[in-house]
């Protein structure tokens, strides 16, 4: 297919993921077996497919997103929903926070080992109680001396059984909601860590397991990036997990609409195959149609990504739209086997099984839809605030005038003055709805405030301005804003330090 993103390298190596899935990918044993050999992940290590986008350093190819594009479409196309989510949640979701965060030392075991293949990982994050909502989870670590002794339980987690370590969310305080959540990897047998096999309905080759944690001792230099930045760090890696699941579901769509016409042309009925009824023939070329402008959709999603914006909106779109265009397509392709559909012995049933969990893994279609809604309906974007919080504003007028954004920067010198801890500088970019801009160098306890941007800035803020000051009053909850895409931070660390360092404003 001819592509604007996609240069004639690409295509080549299209061709070299294709031809090793074709070799080396056995299904009927993988399903039968309900595993994927070790010696799988060890030549997918060798010919660099599990270190596409991570540095060389540690293995990786270092090459651009799209690299991992055609990757993640040739892996759906295997028509194996077990092994696409088992090395997606590898290379894309369990190792990609200790890419961005770990200490050299987690690195250079856990991401150099799961470049080379000897290692498995896998990210646990839900619970019983607690799936979408990252910041109702239970499972809690105490720092003991050099240790974290952590309890508590995690499912539906993927590579949580045969995986060699597991990168865990947990609650690092005593703290409800967001701002005690850590990353801390666990290494798989240690003791009070037990794993459980979960029985599914579909992605048969690839373990999904209940965890359990009953006084599990870890090193504390296991801890991933800083101690209660968790949630951010998994809110930040959401729209590539959304968009790696769009990149397969896109895949699995054209590999079942290919395999489904092949079919077509040697089934016949009524002494003509089935290939040549007008009917079946309109359904293949509106769901192929479906395909192409979802991939065209998916495709700049992915640019978006490998440009460092916040894609928000587009890999929401694109996780809801391929998803359940997947969901769709396979259905409509059983039905073109008949009854012949219904037997395993055909692909097509194994298709159907391993879709269907599509629209769920990953973030829900329903949770897509609310964060679309949010922003298509409410106006919750980069650009004006919605009218809601102007709704809000305007009631806050009764109870006394709120301060300009330009105001509130001109008191950020006092209020970190003597401040020596703060360290740093970070530019406000607020021009989507001309509140201006505002660059703040924090050092030796000195706070400097200048309008525009100067220098080269250790972080980049982008938000509204009513939106940033709703935060700074107490008015929207960081966390919320943060979700919802209402404000994009490319240094999560250092504004975190800032946030933490100013007090709420009152409303005077």
């Amino acid at each position: 297919m001819q592509s604007i993103y996609l240069s004639e390298e690409h295509h080549q190596f299209r061709d070299t993921v294709r031809q090793f899935f074709q070799t080396e990918v056995d299904a009927i044993t993988w399903e039968a077996e309900q595993a994927i050999p070790r010696e799988f992940w060890k030549k997918m290590g060798e010919l660099g497919f599990l270190g596409i986008n991570f540095p060389e350093a540690y293995g990786g190819a270092e090459a651009d997103m799209f690299y991992s594009a055609i990757f993640l479409e040739e892996l759906g196309r295997t028509g194996l929903g077990g092994l696409a989510a088992a090395v997606g949640v590898q290379e894309y979701v369990a190792t990609a926070h200790i890419a961005r965060y770990g200490s050299e030392a987690l690195k250079q075991k856990y991401l150099a080992g799961s470049i080379r293949g000897e290692l498995i990982g896998a990210l646990a994050v839900s619970e019983p109680n607690a799936g979408s909502d990252v910041s109702a989870i239970k499972t809690r670590a105490r720092r003991d001396g050099d240790f974290y002794v952590i309890n508590g339980s995690k499912t539906f987690i993927t590579n949580g059984v045969y995986g060699d370590f597991v990168t865990t969310a947990v609650k690092t305080g005593d703290g409800e909601g967001t701002s005690d959540i850590s990353l801390i990897v666990i290494d798989q047998g240690t003791p009070g860590f037990t794993a459980n096999k979960l029985k599914k309905m579909g992605w048969h080759c690839s373990d999904t397991g209940e965890l359990s944690f009953e006084d599990v001792r870890v090193p504390a230099s296991n801890l991933i990036g800083q101690e209660g930045m968790g949630f951010y760090y998994i809110m930040e890696g959401f729209q590539l997990e959304r968009l790696i699941a769009a990149l397969t579901a896109v895949g699995g769509t054209e590999g079942c609409l290919e395999e489904t016409l092949e079919y077509m042309k040697q089934r016949k009925a009524f002494g003509r195959p089935l290939a040549r009824f007008q009917v079946l023939r309109h359904r293949m070329a509106d769901m192929a149609t479906e395909l192409e402008a979802c991939r065209q959709l998916t495709y700049h999603a992915t640019w978006l990504h490998q440009q460092g914006q916040s894609a928000v909106r587009e890999c929401s779109m694109v996780k809801l739209k391929a998803c359940e265009l997947n969901k769709e397509v396979v259905d409509t392709c059983l039905q073109c086997y008949g009854g012949y559909g219904y037997m395993e012995e055909y692909p097509i049933a194994r298709y159907y099984r391993d879709t269907r969990v599509g629209t769920i893994a990953g973030g829900t279609s329903e949770i897509m839809r609310e964060i679309l809604a949010k922003m298509i309906v409410d106006g919750v974007t980069f650009s004006a605030p919605s009218q809601t919080d102007k709704a809000e504003d305007n009631a806050a007028q009764t109870e006394g005038e709120l301060p300009t954004v330009a105001a509130i920067f001109s008191g950020l010198s006092e209020r970190f003055k003597g401040d020596a801890t703060m360290q740093g500088t970070i530019f406000f970019d607020f021009s989507q709805d001309d509140n201006g801009a505002f660059t703040v160098v924090l050092a030796d306890g000195a706070c400097n405030v200048s309008e525009g941007k100067t220098g080269e800035p250790d972080c980049t803020v982008t938000a509204g301005g009513e939106v940033y000051r709703d935060i700074e009053l107490g008015r929207k909850s960081p966390e919320a804003a943060f979700m919802s895409g209402e404000i994009f931070v490319d240094n999560i660390p250092v504004m975190m330090q800032f946030m933490h360092g100013f007090h709420k404003l009152e409303p005077t």
